[in-house]
């Protein structure tokens, strides 16, 4: 699943290659995917421009003119791209958004598993409940030490888990969670309230620090995830520890462990990244 820095990546390059379009029509070819109604979301759409395209965590925001929000999530394999008008589709093309300017912006998703919901602008958390409950954009202006030492210290969920909770920081997924966790050398396992304050600082740091390169290598490319230009993200040349089970650590050369977390594969170095004693404690007798 894309997460924060490729979804960043392709608000980007879509406001780049959309911004100040207009819609002619709409086509949509898995009703499911859109909401309202694929009539009344086509119809709704007609003659709007594309005044900008935002962010916020995981989820696309196109702002139309007339006060009109498309909120879209990519979910697993979703992509934009722009095409001259009348070029060949493929079969996994389910909405194409027909511009004035003879080109079509088209979503392609081969599993169907992206959806799109035009909301009032500004009512986007209110009509969208899992959007109005996103924690704080992973940046140094919103994600602060106290919000950190504050939400980590009310929970005994296990630290990897805890982190790919949207609700308690927006944009971090599976890859970066277990980055960030080894550049801050904590183990995967940790229970949440169990990090030290001076660890939560060097986490916030990682997080923040990761985030922004990630965003500026155009995000990770590790299945199918490429940018609005068609092409792929440049920053899986840089993960020290994600998909590297069996390789060395770069920091001290024990060789890196997958093991599953919270159903999701979880890569760490035993060395670099040590269960603490009361948690190494607490899951032997679990």
């Amino acid at each position: 699943m894309p997460e924060l820095p490729e979804v960043e990546t392709v608000r980007r390059g879509l406001t780049r290659l959309v911004q100040g379009a207009t819609i002619d029509h709409v086509e949509v070819r898995y009703p499911k995917m859109v909401t309202p109604e694929r009539d009344e979301f086509t119809a709704e759409l007609i003659g709007r421009q594309i005044e900008a395209v935002d962010r916020r965590g995981k989820y696309l925001l196109f702002r139309f003119s007339g006060g009109v929000t498309m909120v879209s999530h990519l979910r697993m394999e979703g992509k934009y791209d722009v095409q001259p008008e009348g070029s060949p589709v493929t079969k996994h093309t389910h909405v194409i958004f027909h511009l004035t300017d003879d080109r079509e912006l088209r979503y392609t998703d081969t599993r169907k598993f992206g959806r799109m919901q035009l909301v009032p602008t500004g009512e986007e958390g209110d009509r969208m409940p899992s959007l109005g409950k996103l924690g704080p954009e992973p940046t140094a202006a919103t994600l602060t030490l106290a919000y950190m030492v504050r939400i980590f210290g009310k929970s005994h969920k296990v630290v990897k888990p805890f982190l790919l909770d949207q609700t308690k920081i927006a944009g971090l997924g599976n890859i970066y969670a277990d980055e960030v966790l080894w550049l801050s050398k904590i183990n995967p396992l940790t229970p949440a309230d169990e990090l030290t304050r001076d660890q939560l600082a060097s986490l916030r740091e990682s997080i923040i620090a990761e985030m922004k390169m990630a965003i500026e290598g155009h995000g990770t490319t590790v299945h199918s995830f490429s940018t609005a230009f068609g092409e792929a993200g440049q920053f899986q040349n840089h993960l020290h520890v994600y998909g590297r089970e069996g390789e060395p650590c770069e920091r001290c050369g024990t060789i890196i462990e997958k093991i599953k977390v919270a159903q999701r594969g979880t890569h760490f170095c035993p060395t670099c990244q040590p269960l603490p004693v009361a948690a190494r404690e607490a899951f032997a007798n679990d």
